[in-house]
């Protein structure tokens, strides 16, 4: 395995990341700047101030980019927070908890927060496709079929996440042994997994991206991707409360608009959007880490150019989606028991501001 100083540092954060769970606090915009506005005779949708969620992951590019090009101010959109969770689960509670009215998250997460926790959501936007793989040590792995080996440890998160839904569509497709797949499962965080393959503890991971490009960085290989397992996948969605549709559809329609923006920018300016999200997701400052470790982070910088190839090879990014695609992921959540009751695309699905690309 190739090792680097980069790596090492990376390592060393994702281990303290993981020690603390946390969820990190993105350059919010702050009450201060929130009255400023109200002070300049701000529209009604200025006024409504809100909180914004993302995952700390490529997954929300178009959020990140969208924040950096100022497209959100430039809407009239005042954010009072801008909030970044480890997993789309993690997302998911908190969404739970209360306090966000909008976030970029995976759709299956989104799909167990509504249904299992009643929280009135609506999905208003897709954002990508895909964004998962099975990371693989080269030198224990040569097939699909050695993940049966008793010695093969295996990471993923935990149940009802896309990455263990991704696990059942695996051990379906290549006919494994459920049984010696599951016993062997340890159940990690993304930042967790890496760690883990880096040290030997593991020696498969299914990881949501940017984790597994990065994994390439450090001599793993990405054995599998969603696409292989799940064709047309729908990855993560624009989500938002239905109260904030209820009261400002002005804001909601806004938001699908910056999305699509967004999107669209990116996959015309990789390139430059691989930077900036790479810039969105390196991690500096006291403001985000504890004291002890916040000197590591502060030397932390995500390759843009595994960014590069997390955003065009392993993403999809489109605003589009398939109503058809996202009852057949309520379908299969049903019979993995993630819900513990189906119900209709349509009731989750407010699509009535996405335009056709």
């Amino acid at each position: 395995m190739k090792k680097c100083k980069k790596a090492s540092l990376f390592l060393t954060l994702t281990f303290a990341f993981c020690i603390f769970g946390l969820s990190l606090n993105a350059e919010g915009n702050d009450a201060e700047t929130a009255r400023k506005w109200e002070d300049k005779g701000s529209t009604r949708t200025e006024k409504k101030a809100i909180g914004m969620a993302v995952e700390f992951t490529s997954h929300s590019a178009c959020g990140h980019i969208a924040k950096n090009k100022g497209w959100f101010r430039e809407e009239g959109i005042n954010l009072r927070t801008y909030d970044s969770y480890v997993t789309g689960m993690a997302l998911a509670a908190a969404l739970a908890r209360g306090g966000i009215e909008v976030a970029y998250i995976c759709l299956i997460p989104a799909i167990n927060v509504y249904a299992n926790a009643g929280v009135p959501i609506k999905v208003v936007s897709g954002i990508h496709k895909y964004g998962y793989g099975l990371v693989i040590n080269p030198d224990k792995i040569k097939s699909i079929k050695d993940l049966e080996n008793p010695d093969i440890q295996i990471g993923c998160t935990r149940e009802g996440s896309p990455t263990d839904a991704l696990l059942h569509k695996m051990m379906e497709k290549y006919h494994l042994d459920k049984d010696k797949i599951l016993k062997k499962v340890r159940r990690m965080n993304p930042p967790k997994q890496l760690l883990a393959l880096k040290m030997g503890q593991l020696d498969a991971g299914m990881i949501c991206e940017q984790y597994p490009t990065m994994a390439e960085e450090l001599g793993f290989k990405v054995l599998l991707t969603a696409q292989n397992l799940w064709p047309e996948m729908q990855g993560s969605v624009l989500v938002v409360m239905e109260d904030l549709i209820r009261d400002h559809p002005e804001i909601v329609k806004k938001l699908v608009k910056v999305t699509e923006q967004s999107t669209q920018w990116l996959n015309k300016h990789p390139e430059d959007a691989a930077r900036i999200v790479a810039s969105g997701l390196s991690v500096a400052g006291e403001r985000i880490f504890p004291v002890k470790v916040a000197k590591v982070a502060a030397k932390l910088q995500i390759s843009p150019e595994a960014m590069l190839k997390s955003l065009t090879k392993r993403l999809d990014c489109t605003t589009e989606i398939n109503p058809e695609e996202i009852q057949n992921t309520i379908d299969y959540m049903v019979k993995l028991g993630y819900i513990r009751k189906g119900f209709k695309a349509e009731e989750i699905l407010d699509l009535r501001w996405l335009r056709h690309e």
